[in-house]
């Protein structure tokens, strides 16, 4: 009876056309990857300045490795601490230019230990709609009384929080949102925390890297600087490894640190990994020529397909959603795309919004203009509206 139970949940997660099924890649992460001994050209990763096969990172932890071996048996708060960690946080703290950064495994329990150990009971978050569900889960964690607004709605938000009468104020949100692709308001919303005493988190897994001076973040991208921002970043993601990280103020990082649970009861990630963030954080600040090259592409994409139907969302960063409706005809439009070795996935509720389902195409600097080319000729067969358009 129990089995069946799930058997039909299953059975109906099918119908609805939500089922997931996962690729075998058979070798490196890259702008080609093969799938069943068949090479596609792949705008399905997050690896946005073509980094996670880099030679140099890849020989940074190999010889991390040598010395340091491949685990560390403990937590950051017992014996799994390395000096190869310590002196990460230390550049990741003077690269985004605050005082401290503290290392977490995943941006997952990054996001969750940074919003229990900030708000509690007494507390209230207030969370943007359209957030990462690793923001979600850790607002509902922390037990704090929870105000979700309306994506980017800052009169709505500005009245939440003046009409609050919590202990303290967290404000969450995505820097650059995981499925459109657009930039949260932070100036705005940093005048909201300052008007009301509030923290801002910015969980900036798409952002570090990519965006702002040196690809300092999304709070950079608008020269913001403050000791209210609590800063969340991602290596897995341009960083082109694994793991994530908490920065800001002293006080901060601190209370992170001792509290988020998340951070105290896991084993460290492996020193190599952190070897091979530092060779990454290098290559990310001096080769500018990434980003740069990135902006290219994103802005060749949508000069191709300017005028098309389905449009692409408005987004200027390597995200760019093609919005299609529903389930069934975005899983369609991906699986045409795989017919003619082009690898996007179509994203689906609960991910997004019902009724916005969507193809994620996302851009690396390890494309080039013949790829974003073949991608937006095969874009104009699979969807007849944007033939239409373009015909």
């Amino acid at each position: 009876m129990i089995f069946r139970r799930l058997a039909d949940q299953l059975a109906e997660i099918g119908r609805s056309g939500l089922l997931r099924r996962r690729l075998v890649r058979e070798g490196p992460q890259g702008p080609r990857i093969v799938v069943a001994g068949r090479e596609y050209l792949a705008f399905c990763s997050n690896d946005y300045l073509g980094l996670a096969n880099h030679p140099k990172i890849v020989e940074a932890a190999i010889d991390a490795a040598r010395t340091y071996g491949v685990g560390e048996g403990a937590s950051h708060l017992l014996s799994g601490h390395s000096i190869v960690h310590e002196r990460l946080e230390a550049k990741l703290a003077e690269f985004l230019e605050v005082p401290r950064a503290l290392l977490f495994s995943t941006g997952y329990q990054a996001n969750i230990g940074a919003v229990t150990a900030l708000a509690g009971p007494e507390d209230a978050v207030f969370s943007d709609a359209l957030n990462h569900a690793s923001l979600i889960d850790g607002v509902r964690l922390s037990r704090a009384q929870v105000v979700r607004y309306p994506h980017a709605d800052l009169e709505f938000l500005g009245r939440a929080l003046a009409d609050s009468q919590a202990r303290g104020k967290l404000i969450v949100t995505d820097g650059v949102f995981s499925m459109d692709g657009d930039i949260a308001p932070l100036p705005s919303m940093l005048e909201l925390c300052e008007r009301h005493d509030a923290w801002l988190l910015v969980d900036d897994a798409h952002g570090f890297g990519v965006i702002g001076p040196d690809g300092r973040g999304s709070p950079a991208h608008f020269g913001l600087s403050s000791p209210r921002i609590v800063y969340v970043g991602t290596l897995g993601k341009a960083a082109g490894v694994s793991g994530a990280f908490v920065a800001g103020a002293t006080e901060v990082i601190e209370t992170v640190l001792q509290r988020a649970r998340t951070y105290a009861y896991t084993t460290a990630a492996p020193a190599l990994l952190a070897a091979a963030v530092e060779a990454s954080l290098e290559l990310i600040r001096e080769e500018g020529w990434r980003r740069e090259r990135l902006r290219r592409l994103i802005a060749a994409l949508k000069q191709s397909l300017h005028g098309a139907e389905p449009a692409l969302a408005p987004s200027d960063t390597p995200i760019q959603p093609l919005i299609i409706g529903a389930n069934s005809e975005a899983v369609a439009a991906s699986a045409a795309l795989r017919e003619r070795g082009i690898l996007a996935p179509a994203i689906r509720p609960p991910t997004v919004p019902e009724g916005t389902a969507r193809l994620r195409i996302s851009l690396s600097a390890a494309h080039n203009e013949e790829d974003i080319a073949r991608l937006a000729a095969a874009l104009r067969e699979v969807c007849p509206s944007s033939a239409a358009a373009h015909a």
